[in-house]
């Protein structure tokens, strides 16, 4: 039995120097004592958008890294912004990778949380929905009390101490979750 609990975070974003990004990085660098947070990244430039033929027989090695870090990680929290009214694709391919097998994926049982900012009024709403949904339907056990959908107009989600307790109480949330009893 381990003190530790790995949270595996998927990052929607695409630059560098995303306020998700960062968002992530500062989880990572204030987690309480006994969270270790895992950014696993990659996810534009080193996993293939989701093919089954490519998944036949053996997947990629990126993607069964992948599949790897997530099924060994004990909650799963994506970090991310909206495109257009939804998650990135970026977001969405790594959800479909962690989907399969079909019924046995990483994600399958998982606590699963989603956090973000965007320069909206809506701060990412529909995004998180959407990952939301992807991620029940994945097989991923939803923690409803994880979403904070922050808007990056008028605060810097990253230094503002009332954003940065929401998501710090959002991380513990997500950890103090039972896999037996979240949301189905």
């Amino acid at each position: 039995m381990t003190d530790t609990t790995r949270v595996a975070v998927l990052v929607g974003s695409l630059r560098a120097d995303s306020v998700n990004r960062r968002i992530a990085e500062v989880l990572r660098e204030t987690a309480p004592e006994g969270i270790e947070v895992d950014i696993i990244d990659g996810l534009l430039d080193r996993i293939p958008f989701y093919n089954e033929d490519l998944d036949a027989g053996s997947a990629p090695a990126s993607a069964y890294e992948l599949r790897t870090r997530v099924a060994e990680a004990d909650r799963v929290l994506a970090v991310t912004p909206e495109y257009n009214g939804t998650m990135p694709a970026v977001l969405n391919n790594a959800i479909d990778w962690l989907s399969r097998p079909y019924g046995a994926g990483a994600l399958v049982g998982k606590p699963f949380g989603v956090v973000g900012a965007t320069p909206t009024p809506y701060g990412g709403k529909w995004a998180h929905e959407d990952t939301v949904r992807s991620a029940r339907i994945a097989g991923a056990k939803v923690v409803e009390d994880v979403t904070v959908s922050q808007s990056a107009i008028e605060v810097d989600p990253t230094t503002d101490p009332e954003v940065r307790a929401k998501l710090a109480a959002a991380l513990v949330t997500l950890v103090e979750a039972n896999a037996e009893v979240v949301a189905a």
